[in-house]
C-alpha cells in the first residue's frame, strides 16, 4: 500500500474527470452561488477549484479516509477559508449540504448504500452527483468487464435501479469524456516516469499495474467507463 500511495499522492487527481463535469452537475442540481458542498472521497482535491467556481460564495468540505490526501488538500487550500478538509468516513457524514459530490468513490460503498447513508446530510432540494463504473453496451467484452478488477458493474439502467432503490430519482446522466481519462492518465504516466528509475520491487509492481490499466482502458473505452449521475431524493 505504501508504494500505491507514493504513486497517487503525487497526482493532481486520483481519477478521471474534468471541470466541465462539475459545472454540468452544478447546473443540473440548480446549485446556488452560496451553496454548501461536500466532496466525498476527495483524494488530493482535484475537483475543489471547479466546485468553488460553481459556488463562488459557498463552501467545500472535503473528506477522505487517507490522511496524506487530506494533508495535501490542506496545504493547497490553506489560504482559502471556503475550504475545510478532514479525514473521515464518507459513509458517516456530518453537517448539511446542498450538493454532495463524489468522483469515482461511491462504488466502495455501493450506490444504494451511499445514497441511503447520505440522505440525512442533504438540505431540502439538495442533490448528489457521482461518477460510477458503467458499461456503455449491453454486451461488454470480457476485457471490459475485467477492467474493473472484480467490482460489480452494470449499465446506466442498472445504476438507475440502484438509485431508485435508495429512494432517489435520477435527474440527468452523462458519460465522463475520454478527455477526462486522458488528462488523468497523463499525470499518472508522468509520475510513474519520475518514480521508475529508483523503484524497488514493490513500486515496480505498482507502476507496472498502472501502465497495464492505462493500456486496458484504451482498449475498452468504447465499452466501459464512468457515468456521471445527478440524483435527488424522490
Amino acid at each position: 500500500m505504501s508504494a500505491f500511495l507514493t504513486l497517487y499522492a503525487g497526482l493532481a487527481r486520483e481519477g478521471p474527470g474534468t471541470p466541465e463535469d462539475v459545472a454540468w452537475a452544478a447546473e443540473i442540481a440548480g446549485l446556488a452561488p452560496d451553496a454548501a458542498i461536500l466532496d466525498a472521497g476527495c483524494g488530493t482535491g482535484g475537483d475543489i477549484e471547479a466546485l468553488l467556481d460553481a459556488a463562488p460564495h459557498g463552501t467545500v468540505t472535503a473528506i477522505d479516509q487517507e490522511g496524506s490526501f487530506i494533508r495535501a488538500v490542506r496545504q493547497d487550500w490553506a489560504a482559502d477559508d471556503r475550504v475545510w478538509a478532514e479525514v473521515g468516513d464518507m459513509s458517516d457524514l456530518k453537517g448539511e449540504y446542498d450538493l454532495i459530490w463524489s468522483a469515482g468513490a461511491v462504488y466502495f460503498l455501493g450506490v444504494t448504500q451511499a445514497l441511503a447513508a447520505w440522505r440525512d446530510a442533504l438540505r431540502p432540494g439538495g442533490a448528489v452527483a457521482f461518477s460510477h463504473p458503467c458499461h456503455f453496451t449491453a454486451t461488454p467484452s470480457q476485457q471490459a468487464r475485467g477492467f474493473w478488477e472484480g467490482f460489480e458493474t452494470t449499465d446506466a439502467a442498472g445504476i438507475d435501479a440502484q438509485v431508485r432503490e435508495a429512494g432517489y430519482r435520477t435527474r440527468a446522466t452523462r458519460k465522463v469524456a475520454d478527455a477526462g481519462w486522458e488528462t488523468y492518465y497523463l499525470g499518472l504516466c508522468a509520475r510513474a516516469k519520475q518514480l521508475r528509475p529508483r523503484a524497488d520491487a514493490e513500486m515496480t509492481k505498482v507502476l507496472d499495474a498502472a501502465e497495464a490499466e492505462i493500456a486496458a482502458w484504451r482498449a475498452v473505452k468504447d465499452e466501459t467507463g464512468y457515468l456521471l449521475s445527478v440524483v435527488k431524493p424522490a
